[in-house]
């Protein structure tokens, strides 16, 4: 029988241990955390219920004006599991039917016109299914052989708008997009692993019914829990509203957007937009062609207005935005923290614009380091498409990021009569500080690469990366903390806060080139063939005998003999050997706890909070990564359920 007791939240992962002051400690070795033994679905339907019963229990007791991390609704979930007598196993089941009944009654209170409907692929019928796919998932037609026709056919019938696909990017771009203010779906516990951070975190309501197994072919799920979650949520007002980020996050990818965008940042040259309104196949149509021809696909402009339709075409091409969302939501976090709660969207509105184009600032000296970053590497594909250089020629490419970095300024520099002579000086030396520390990282960089001798420590590669990497982030939250008032007390803690940040961000992109990714490396170990300096092959370099460095050294050469993927494989192997990707994550388990011991000092709250979840989201690990080593619920006075 389950008892009525509710949990109570105290650090109960063993991958934490706790100082005499009671102050959370990182462990002492760190390895990558395993959680396929934590994904076992309760076997009987009766049990099932039992459980989620003691969840809406669990989920009453809980304090809704905040969103949960992972890391807390875990703690909760384990109380629960430990309490009732239930196997460890239980674990990421019980977290997603916890999460799901912590939203409920905010999902309930928005129409589900406003409601997203997500179903898998793998609840389909694989032989003979006769569903069509788009870019957007399958077109389902019902045909009696499962029931992804049945359910849609209601939900669609109730005004949700369903989508048959999976993963957390195309959910998350969505919501953002502002269609839907909510997610309801069915998928497998891989699945809503992987999307549980960004989902939470961002305060995104969202409810899910897992899958019964996660085979990916003809499974099944329990279809009156389906059936409930989309007929029976309640349309009250919720008695309580969980803050979220997803007014900021939709605010900053709004300045983008062309109404907004040609509003706040107007064209000098007049040049014509670049896009389906001038051809929808443009982009494919310039691949290869001479400059002028490309201008001429590319909207025709004249050559004078083609630097500023390039420059603007690549601001607005793609990218999550995120650098001008921490700039709006530091001013927010100064000036009441609003755009978080229910009427976020209303408080955001009355942003001054000259706030606005300062946040777009940032993007537009973003945009300018990739574009000469990717000339400096000779990368090909930037945002799915080839990179500035590859298409237009150097000389325009270099052109057009040099243009955005003097647009860049242009958006603070004419705003001097709103914002003041001081905050206005205060922010573009911000920017020009970080202008000249990306150089000068880069810089190294680029000596280290023509260098003879490619030997490398790991303390330089880590003092590239604070000068690479950190100042965006530290430019981002400074002018959102300056925009709101004096900044004096704020300027060390974002020093310190973003140089870790940026550090363990840059030693997570270097694991990540040996996974590769969607948009800009479509194969792994780009970086070690390309010759840029990395902590792994510093690691690696400090760990080996003199004999393997030799080996690694010769592999890395462009003179060496071996095909490319040869080359790789045997640069892996010596990375393992070395544990260069051990030591790397436990890098960045250093930095991330740096960072973290920054944000323990700040004030107010609502800029702590921001804080803490740009450590949680940039430094975004995959499932196997071990679980941030500080939760947030040891840093500030999140209200948490107690015993009864």
């Amino acid at each position: 029988m389950l008892s009525t007791v509710t949990p109570t939240v105290t650090p109960t992962d063993t991958a934490q241990t706790s100082s005499p002051s009671g102050t959370t400690q990182p462990p002492t070795t760190i390895g990558r955390r395993k959680t396929s033994h934590l994904k076992v679905v309760p076997e009987s339907l009766e049990l099932r219920e039992q459980i989620r019963a003691r969840c809406v229990e669990v989920a009453a007791r809980l304090d809704k004006n905040h969103p949960l991390t992972k890391d807390e609704m875990e703690t909760v979930a384990r109380q629960l599991l430990e309490q009732e007598g239930m196997p460890e196993g239980y674990l990421g089941w019980v977290m997603v039917v916890l999460s799901s009944e912590f939203w409920r009654d905010q999902i309930g209170a928005i129409p589900p016109s406003r409601r997203l409907f997500l179903l898998p692929h793998c609840l389909k019928h694989a032989e003979g299914c006769p569903a069509d796919y788009d870019e957007f998932g399958m077109n389902c037609k019902k045909c009696g052989a499962c029931s992804i026709a049945d359910f849609r056919t209601i939900a669609e019938e109730m005004g949700y708008k369903v989508l048959v696909a999976e993963g957390s990017p195309v959910v998350l771009k969505i919501i953002v997009s502002g269609y839907v203010d909510a997610i309801v779906g069915v998928a497998c516990l891989n699945v809503l692993e992987k999307a549980i951070d960004k989902i939470l975190l961002a305060g995104i309501p969202c409810m899910a019914v897992p899958l019964l197994s996660s085979d990916c072919r003809n499974t099944s799920v329990d279809e009156s829990w389906v059936m409930d979650m989309i007929e029976n949520l309640t349309t009250e007002p919720a008695a309580a509203q969980t803050r979220s980020y997803v007014h900021l996050l939709r605010a900053a990818n709004d300045l983008f957007q062309p109404e907004q965008f040609d509003r706040l940042a107007v064209r000098q040259r007049g040049s014509k937009p670049i896009g389906p309104a001038n051809g929808s196949d443009a982009h494919d149509q310039a691949n290869g062609q001479t400059d002028a021809q490309a201008f001429d696909l590319l909207g025709g402009n004249d050559p004078i207005a083609a630097t500023e339709a390039l420059g603007y075409d690549f601001v607005r091409r793609g990218g999550k935005y995120s650098r001008p969302f921490i700039t709006l939501a530091a001013y927010d976090a100064l000036t009441g923290g609003r755009g978080t709660t229910n009427e976020g969207a209303a408080s955001i509105n009355s942003f001054p614009d000259a706030v606005r184009r300062a946040a777009m600032s940032i993007e537009m000296f973003h945009k300018a380091s990739l574009v000469h970053d990717d000339i400096e590497d000779d990368d090909g594909f930037r945002y799915g498409q080839p990179t500035m250089h590859r298409r237009f020629g150097l000389p325009t490419a270099i052109n057009v990021g040099d243009y955005l970095i003097g647009l860049g300024y242009r958006m603070v520099s004419r705003e001097t009569a709103t914002l003041g002579a001081q905050c206005a000086a205060d922010i573009m030396d911000c920017l020009a500080n970080a202008h000249i520390r990306l150089a000068e990282g880069q810089g190294a960089e680029l000596l280290w690469r023509d260098a003879r001798d490619r030997r490398l420590s790991p303390l330089d590669a880590l003092k590239i990366y604070a000068l690479k990497t950190a100042p965006a982030f530290e430019a981002a939250l400074y002018t959102g903390v300056r925009l709101a008032g004096d900044a004096t007390e704020y300027v060390e803690p974002i020093r310190q806060f973003a140089r870790n940040l940026g550090v363990a961000f840059q030693i997570l992109n270097d694991l990540n080139d040996w996974q590769g990714d969607q948009n800009n490396k479509l194969a792994s170990g780009g970086d070690v063939l390309g010759g840029r300096p990395t902590v792994l092959w510093a690691l690696a370099l400090a760990s080996l005998n003199a004999a393997d460095q030799a080996e690694l050294m010769r592999l890395a050469s462009a003179d060496c003999e071996l095909v490319p993927a040869e080359r790789v494989r045997r640069i892996e192997r010596l990375y393992r050997q070395a544990k260069a990707f051990d030591q790397a994550n436990r890098l960045i388990d250093k930095h991330q706890q740096r960072a973290l011991e920054v944000v323990r000092d700040v004030a107010p709250e609502a800029l702590q909070r921001l804080m803490i979840y740009l450590v949680d989201t940039v430094l975004e690990r995959n499932s196997e990564a071990p679980a941030a080593v500080v939760p947030l619920s040891q840093i500030s006075s999140l209200p948490m359920p107690t015993r009864s």
